[in-house]
This record gives structure tokens, C-alpha cells and sequence, in this order.
């Protein structure tokens, strides 16, 4: 990325490894909400871009070379790619939450760069061998996954619940079958665009409901008798969405903010969430889930192959981005070929 809505393909060197990480060939790169903000804005918050900066978390590839204390991994391997480097060393990597540490070094977050390119070297403990049923293609999706299974994690999905999710993009529908996986009984989904709606309902959702078009409040009170859902997971962003979610929460249930809104302030009503007694929980990326994603893929438990909509070849990343861009109604998940 040179700019805002620019980006230049440029020869790099092939990086060098240290003793304790391998050299992947990237194969498939997922393009993110989060690319797809910096492309567009240079910035989500305090995160600034300075070009040139390459894009890409969501990764898979083979290895190609591993350094002398690699013993885990060797040449060949197929992997996915954790795309957060921990400290190891403070509070939270101790306490086994290293998704809060502090000095996290993340793909494609200023100012560490990402994985928009051919190589990539990387530490052995955070490339997740893939099994011989899993293709690089659908490894590229393991980072997304994660972030649902550690979502409904955080909500404490279980068997029997009802469950609403607000938004139908790629991280809301990971969501939707990670709560599915976990045995949820209803599933009810909302967005603004038909296309990802029909989609939820072909992959399993109970009913789902355009937001532009209905009142998503007045509905699921509606189907759950007055009570509300059990658990009520956002991942849009969308202020007028996360508004509603204290409504559409029943009496003891549970909140759990996945997607981050453009504003930092807006206004909220506090008042619901301390009379009926919501437990609020927010997701910061995932931790220590990579494992039971790829699990999930390779037992067919969660599919996730059908999500893409577009692939494109890595000399058309560019137009890739500039495609998801200017279509949102035509895009579920757009993913870039590298190999």
C-alpha cells in the first residue's frame, strides 16, 4: 500500500530467518475488514498507516526452509499462520492472554507489515501445521474462525441457546457457525445486505432479518415470547446495531461486542443492561484457538470453503481490493492467490 486506494506491486528481498522460525511460501491471503479499512481511510484509531505498508493477516502457505532450532515444523509442511507475536514475558502472555499483550507484534497492524507477499518469516510456535485433508485455501480462513470460536467463547454459547448475531459479513458468519458447532438452538442473524442474509440462511441460520427493512428488536421479542436472546453477539460495528443489543438481550443474558464502531463515543443506554442484569463481554482477536479451528475445518464440523466469493490472482491486488470496495452487496469473502 503506497497511499489511500493504492497499491503497487514492488521486489523485495526474500527475508532471512533466525534460528528459531521457518520460511513460508504464501499461498492464499483472505482479505479482511480491517485490510480493507486501511486501504480505504489509512487508519483504524490510534493505528496509523505510513506507506509503503503491505496488507494481509488471514494467510496460509508451505514451508520452504526452517532454521536450525525448528523442531516441530519441517520442510514441507503446509501451515497457518497466528499472525500475532507476543512478548511472552508480561502479565497477560503469563497468564495465558496474550491476546491483550501490549507489545504484540500483529500482521498488517502499523507498523509491523503483513503478508501480502511471497515469503514471510515467522516463528515455529505460531505456524499451525495443517492436516493432509486441509488445503492452504481453507487455512487462509483459520484466523477468521478463530476470532468466532473465541467470540462465542467469550459469550459461553451452549447446547439450547438462543442465540442473535448482528451482522452478516464473513466475521458474523463464522460466529454463526461456531455457535451452531457448539449447540446452540436458534440462530437469527441480521444485516443490511440480502445477499449475506440468503447465505446465512443456506448455511444454517433459524431466520434472518434485513435491518434496513425491519425492526430487529420488535422481531426477536417477537420469536423468543418477550424474553429476548441468550446471547447477543455484534459483528458489525455498526452503532445503531450495537444500540439495540441491550434490547434485544434477555434478563441474564449476555452481550459480547466483536466488532469495533467507526466512533469511540456514541450514546448507549446503560440503564437496560444494569436492570435486567447483562453480563457484557468484548474480543479482542483470540487466544490459544488456532488448534480447535483447524480441528473443526478438517472434521468438516465447520465449512468454510463456500464463504468465497471471489479469488484473485496476486498480480490483481489492486483490483481486488478496489473490487470488495465498491461491491459490498457482492462480497462475502474475497481471497488472494499467491502460489
Amino acid at each position: 500500500m503506497t497511499g489511500i486506494k493504492n497499491i503497487e506491486i514492488k521486489d523485495i528481498n526474500v527475508p532471512e530467518i533466525k534460528e528459531n522460525e521457518v520460511l513460508i511460501k504464501i499461498e492464499y491471503v483472505g482479505i479482511c475488514g480491517s485490510d480493507v479499512h486501511f486501504y480505504e481511510y489509512g487508519k483504524i484509531g490510534d493505528f496509523i498507516v505510513k506507506p509503503p505498508f503491505i496488507l494481509g493477516h488471514e494467510c496460509a502457505g508451505t514451508i520452504v526452509k526452517k532454521g536450525k532450532d525448528v523442531s516441530k515444523l519441517k520442510i514441507g509442511d503446509r501451515v497457518a499462520l497466528e499472525p500475532g507475536i507476543t512478548c511472552g514475558k508480561c502479565f497477560f502472555c503469563k497468564t495465558g492472554r496474550y491476546n491483550l499483550c501490549r507489545s504484540v507484534q500483529f500482521l498488517a497492524t502499523p507498523p509491523y507489515h503483513g503478508s501480502l507477499q511471497k515469503y514471510i518469516a515467522y516463528p515455529e510456535e505460531m505456524a499451525f501445521k495443517l492436516p493432509d485433508n486441509l488445503s492452504t485455501f481453507e487455512g487462509a480462513f483459520v484466523e477468521p474462525l478463530s476470532v468466532g470460536i473465541h467470540a462465542t467463547g467469550q459469550g459461553n454459547v451452549s447446547l439450547g441457546d438462543n442465540v442473535v448475531i448482528l451482522g452478516a459479513g464473513c466475521i458474523g458468519l463464522v460466529t454463526m457457525l461456531s455457535a451452531k458447532a457448539r449447540g446452540a438452538s436458534n440462530l437469527y442473524i441480521s444485516d443490511v445486505i440480502d445477499k449475506r442474509l440468503a447465505f446465512a440462511k443456506k448455511i444454517g441460520a433459524t431466520d434472518t432479518f434485513n435491518a434496513a427493512k425491519t425492526n430487529v428488536i420488535d422481531k426477536i421479542m417477537q420469536i423468543t415470547n418477550g424474553i429476548g436472546a441468550d446471547i447477543t453477539l455484534d459483528a458489525s460495528g455498526s452503532e445503531k446495531a450495537i444500540e439495540s443489543m441491550p434490547f434485544i438481550t434477555r434478563c441474564g443474558g449476555t452481550m459480547v461486542l466483536i466488532g469495533v464502531p467507526l466512533r469511540a463515543k456514541f450514546e448507549f443506554n446503560f440503564s437496560q443492561i444494569i436492570y435486567k442484569e447483562i453480563t457484557v463481554k468484548t474480543v479482542m482477536r483470540y487466544r490459544n484457538v488456532y488448534p480447535t479451528a483447524i480441528n473443526a475445518i478438517s472434521a468438516g464440523t465447520i465449512k468454510v470453503k463456500d464463504m468465497v466469493t471471489q479469488v484473485f490472482d496476486f498480480s490483481q491486488t489492486k483490483e481486488a481490493f478496489d473490487f470488495v470496495v465498491e461491491n459490498a452487496n457482492d462480497v462475502i469473502k474475497a481471497v488472494i492467490m499467491i502460489a
